[in-house]
């Protein structure tokens, strides 16, 4: 069942990607975005709720990546799946915080 460990690596790679801005911001001090806050994904979390939820997907990444099959870097096929789900969702995050944070500004 390789494409399985594939589809646990696309998603491992989103996680990995989710843990980046929430880590960073939690460890700056800034509030950010997260599915804590009030309304869900609009609202400011504190940077310690930041913390706590970027290490958790920091957590859930490294098991689906490095715990499900024998993943190797050096694989193009496991690789490019981790990639992808990295991509994938920081494309998507960019698109969705950047009407908050300035990022997806309409031009003038």
């Amino acid at each position: 069942m390789p494409w399985l460990h594939l589809v646990s690596y696309v998603f491992g790679g989103a996680f990995l990607s989710n843990a980046v801005p929430h880590l960073v911001s939690g460890m700056m001090g800034r509030p950010f975005q997260s599915p804590f806050a009030k309304p869900p994904g609009q609202g400011l979390s504190s940077s310690t709720v930041n913390v706590l939820w970027g290490f958790a997907n920091l957590v859930v990444g490294y098991l689906l990546v490095c715990r499900v099959g024998d993943f190797d870097l050096r694989d193009a096929s496991d690789a490019a799946a981790l990639g992808l789900g990295f991509f994938l969702l920081a494309v998507l995050s960019a698109r969705q915080f950047g009407r908050f944070n300035g990022g997806n500004a309409p031009p003038r």
